[in-house]
């Protein structure tokens, strides 16, 4: 008897030792978030309050890992192949949907298919910015356009990329006015703003987090925005459908993913870690900060709002076509 009870026990414990930890249990180490960009974007800037917010939470550190290349592709690509077991997630732009329909149009393989990820919550959306060095001659857009046309393919922007989301903004709005600027592409919004500073670039879209400060100090000049409403950071900047720019609405909305199989038990867990972060004040301050308005959307509402906009942004992709 004695022996079966022992028998039966090992054969127990080695069943329970089989069988996975439970979920509840998660996380037991470091949760690392990719930001498939330099730091001083959006994305980076998005990111780092928010880590620090669900450090607290999660009673694990979670580090931040800038991955960059292709204009965020290198790094979206290592989370779609990750391993689905909520240690690495991804701190995405709007370009999430854009790079695989640039890929389908120049008929190369995608680096990777939106349906890898799922969402877990849509954190900001930030209207992008047109902004131009306070030194330039341009008081107006009106003033960019004509002078452009004056000079085609002679103005330079910088981007975070080739069909990256700054990309993607200047090329909706040059197609719309009917004017060739030309196009420096950098590893991201970081390194894309420190050109225009620098004036190795004449302008540029960006989030208005990035800008703001620089704006405020004067030495940058905002002309238009490419939201539908005016900005409460910058009252006084007209959005291009007041100008009479249709078809130019754009945004730099950052959310966070995780690989397609993530168990639904770890991804409730990372839902209410960033539900949570997103009404921390200490996160709160830092976007108001930033002038990046918070846009919480849990994962079944920023579902629905990544396949709209994934369909808006390809329908513009092919609008814009092959630009370089």
């Amino acid at each position: 008897m004695l022996r079966a009870l022992i028998t039966a026990s090992c054969l127990l414990a080695l069943a329970f030792g089989a069988t996975p930890a439970p979920a509840q249990s998660f996380p037991q180490r470091p949760i690392t978030i990719v930001i498939p960009f330099p730091p001083g974007g959006v994305a980076d800037q998005t990111a780092r309050p928010l880590a620090a917010s669900m450090e607290k939470l999660l009673k694990q550190p979670v580090v931040l890992l800038n991955k960059a290349g292709a204009g965020g592709a290198v790094g979206m690509q290592s989370v779609a192949g990750a391993r689905a077991d909520g240690y690495t997630v991804l701190m995405a732009l709007s370009s999430i949907s854009i790079i695989p329909e640039a890929d389908k149009l120049f008929d190369r393989q995608p680096a990777y298919s939106v349906d890898q990820f799922a969402p877990i919550a849509l954190i900001a959306a930030d209207p992008t910015v047109f902004v131009v060095r306070a030194d330039s001659p341009w008081k107006s857009v009106q003033d960019f356009v004509a002078d452009a046309k004056a000079r085609p393919g002679q103005i330079a922007f910088s981007s975070s990329g080739v069909y990256g989301t700054l990309h993607m903004a200047m090329a909706m709005f040059a197609s719309a006015a009917g004017i060739q600027l030309r196009h420096v592409p950098f590893t991201g919004g970081g390194p894309a703003l420190t050109a225009l500073l620098g004036n190795n670039v004449q302008a540029l879209a960006s989030g208005p987090g990035p800008v703001l400060a620089q704006i405020q100090a004067g030495t940058l000049r905002p002309l238009a925005q490419w939201g539908d409403k005016r900005i409460a950071a910058l009252p006084d900047v007209p959005t291009f459908k007041e100008l009479g720019y249709k078809d130019v609405e754009f945004y730099i909305w950052a959310g966070m993913f995780a690989p397609k199989a993530t168990p639904a038990a770890v991804m409730t867990t990372l839902r209410d870690a960033v539900r949570q972060s997103v009404a921390d004040p200490e996160f709160k301050k830092t976007m108001d900060n930033l002038g990046s308005p918070i846009v919480y959307l849990d994962a079944p509402d920023f579902q629905k709002f990544y396949d709209a906009d994934a369909k808006r942004l390809g329908d513009a992709v092919r609008r814009v076509g092959k630009v370089e």
